[in-house]
C-alpha cells in the first residue's frame, strides 16, 4: 500500500511539474505563447494596442506590459474585496492597468488616480476611456507634500519619478496628497519612484482615515533609518502589515550588495500591505 501511495504521489507531482511547465499564465489575458515570445521581444517605443476583455490597452513598452500584466492580474496583486462605492486613491497610475483591474474588481467604486509622466497620463487616459468606465477621475499632477510644480524625470516608463535632488530641468504640477486624506479612503495606494517616505512623513497624521494602504518602497542601504520610521508610522497609524520583496535587487546579498559593478539605483525593493484588524 505504501509503495501504491509513494508512486501515486510522484506521478502527481510529474503531472503538477509538466502542467506548470506547458501552461501559459497570460492565457486569460489574450496572449498565447507565439504572442508571448513576440512581446517579450518587441522594442519599446512605438504605441501599440492589447485587446483585453472589455477594451483595449494602449502601451509604448510590451516588457513593462507583461511586467504590469504578470503583477496586477496574474499575481493580483491588489486583489482586495471592499463595500460597494467604495473610495480608492490610485498614486501612480502609470498607464491605468491597476484602475482597469480594480474598477473590474470593483465596479462601483471611485477612483481617484494620479500619474505626472505626459507619456504615462496620455495612454492612462485612452486606456480608461477604452473601457468606458464611470466614477474615474485623473489627474496629470504628482502626489507630494504641497501644492507646487516640481522637477520631474520624464521617461515615459516604470521608471518616471520626481526629482528630490533640484536638477531635473523639467517642472510638473505636483498636489499635496494629505489634501485628499480629510474624509474616508477604503484604499490608498503608493507607488511613486522612491518619493514614498517624504510623501507618507507628511500625511502621516491623516492615515486614521485610510482603511488599506499598498506602500511599494524604494530605497537605498543609507536610507534604512527612513524604512524604519516608515514601519513606525504605520504602527502609530494602528495598522497591521505583511511585507513582499517587489524585486529581488540582490541575489546573494553578503556578496552582490557590496560590489560597485552590482550597483544598483535600488537596494531595497518592497510592496508593504496595510490594513486594520477587522475582529
Amino acid at each position: 500500500m505504501q509503495g501504491k501511495s509513494l508512486l501515486s504521489n510522484i506521478v502527481k507531482g510529474v503531472n503538477g511539474r509538466i502542467s506548470k511547465t506547458f501552461k501559459n499564465p497570460y492565457g486569460d489575458l489574450n496572449i498565447n505563447f507565439l504572442k508571448l515570445k513576440y512581446l517579450k521581444h518587441l522594442p519599446p517605443g512605438q504605441i501599440r494596442e492589447h485587446k483585453l476583455k472589455d477594451g483595449v490597452v494602449s502601451y509604448r513598452n510590451a516588457q513593462e506590459l507583461l511586467h504590469g500584466f504578470d503583477e496586477i492580474f496574474i499575481q493580483e496583486l491588489y486583489k482586495i474585496e471592499l463595500e460597494p462605492n467604495c473610495y480608492i486613491i490610485d498614486c501612480g497610475a502609470n498607464i491605468g492597468l491597476s484602475v482597469i483591474y480594480l474598477k473590474q474588481l470593483l465596479p462601483t467604486a471611485t477612483i481617484l488616480a494620479f500619474e505626472p509622466d505626459d507619456q504615462n497620463f496620455s495612454l492612462l487616459s485612452r486606456n480608461v476611456s477604452s473601457f468606458k468606465f464611470d466614477n474615474v477621475e485623473l489627474k496629470n499632477e504628482a502626489v507630494w507634500i504641497e501644492n507646487t510644480t516640481i522637477g520631474f524625470t520624464n521617461e515615459g516608463s516604470m521608471s518616471s519619478k520626481v526629482d528630490q535632488n533640484g536638477t531635473a530641468v523639467k517642472k510638473i504640477k505636483a498636489s499635496r496628497l494629505k489634501d485628499f486624506l480629510n474624509k474616508k479612503v477604503d484604499f490608498l495606494k503608493i507607488d511613486i519612484e522612491g518619493a514614498e517616505y517624504t510623501v507618507i512623513k507628511d500625511v502621516q497624521e491623516s492615515l486614521l482615515n485610510v482603511e488599506n494602504l499598498f506602500l511599494e518602497y524604494h530605497g537605498t542601504f543609507e536610507q534604512n533609518n527612513e524604512l524604519v520610521d516608515i514601519f513606525n508610522i504605520l504602527s502609530n497609524s494602528r495598522f497591521q502589515f505583511y511585507i513582499k520583496e517587489a524585486t529581488p535587487v540582490y541575489k546573494s546579498p553578503f556578496f552582490d550588495a557590496f560590489q560597485q559593478s552590482e550597483k544598483k539605483d535600488w537596494d531595497i525593493q518592497l510592496n508593504i500591505f496595510c490594513f486594520r484588524n477587522k475582529s
